[in-house]
């Protein structure tokens, strides 16, 4: 059985790549069973995530511990078992932390390529974690990002991170301005764990696009009631979003959502039974809960080239 390290599984995933691995995923389907979701300790979350298709059995294990950023360690911790389905037998183990990371800002640009206008060339990064550098990697693989936003409760965090894609050549700032950095921005993507609104629905201009990919249960949210209430609503899965996106959950309960307006998924956008953006002024909203599927694509891409 192969053991592929988190620098082999970045090796083998360039965004581009791993995003067109999502899209044939999503447009063939594959079986995904609720993700157990296990609470074993008061900070501590377990969760166990299965995914099959004709070819492959994968399975994630995720630990989600809050007390780990006051340790220098990451928040989530993640493992990969890749299993042929053919034979039974188990072909690799994978780093599912790197896996998780690159597999869920894909997954945001994957979104982006369909709801996103082509012309989006200001990306405004709302969280300055382990996942702000891959969203800006993955935006900049699917529209032509000039300028990237780096905002962070942290100031010197939002730095570092702007300083890290500099040096990768991008043009990165950290912006001290939340809302101005959201003004002008044509992508907004956050990936914070804030359980409070963060980015104000009266921010969003005409014709944004957000994405939401850091809140994944009921009490958390990023954004306001007003800004699900102003966009055309996407989401990764129905049935996640319906479980555990707070944003629109919370919204729904404040009156300003309903979950029947939600206007398509990603099976859905990649199989193009449903429109993507319509005109250039609407606003755009794209809340991913992730999905085992994801995790089964990157996995077997991996896999594949080691």
């Amino acid at each position: 059985m192969k053991i592929i390290d988190a620098e082999g599984v970045a090796a083998s995933s360039s965004y581009a790549d791993l995003i067109e691995a999502l899209r044939t995923m999503f447009r063939d389907g594959a079986a995904t069973p609720v993700r157990h979701h296990h609470e074993t300790s008061p900070g501590s979350i377990l969760l166990l995530m299965p995914c099959w298709n004709a070819n492959w059995v994968g399975l994630k294990t995720v630990m989600f511990n809050g007390a780990n950023a006051a340790r220098g360690l990451s928040t989530i911790q993640a493992s990969y078992l890749l299993i042929d389905h053919d034979t039974g037998t188990a072909v690799a183990m994978l780093d599912g932390t790197e896996l998780t990371r690159r597999r869920t800002a894909a997954a945001g640009a994957l979104a982006a390529s369909y709801l996103a206008r082509e012309d989006s060339n200001i990306l405004t990064i709302v969280g300055a974690g382990a996942l702000a550098p891959h969203f800006a990697r993955a935006h900049a693989a699917v529209r032509p990002i000039a300028k990237i936003n780096i905002w962070n409760r942290s100031p010197e965090r939002a730095k570092e991170v702007a300083k890290q894609l500099t040096t990768e050549g991008m043009h990165a700032v950290a912006a001290t301005d939340l809302a101005s950095a959201v003004k002008e921005a044509d992508i907004v993507t956050c990936v914070t764990s804030s359980t409070k609104p963060v980015v104000r629905g009266e921010w969003l201009k005409p014709g944004a696009h957000l994405d939401l990919a850091g809140a994944f249960k009921p009490s958390m949210r990023e954004t306001d009631g007003e800004a699900v209430g102003r966009a055309r609503v996407y989401v990764d899965t129905r049935d996640g979003a319906l479980a555990e996106a707070g944003d629109l959950i919370q919204a729904r309960d404040e009156g300003r959502f309903d979950f029947a307006n939600v206007q398509g998924d990603l099976f859905e956008l990649c199989r193009k039974t449903v429109p993507g953006r319509k005109n250039e002024k609407e606003i755009t909203l794209f809340k991913s809960c992730g999905t085992a599927l994801e995790d089964l694509a990157a996995a077997v891409l991996v896999h594949l080239r080691n």
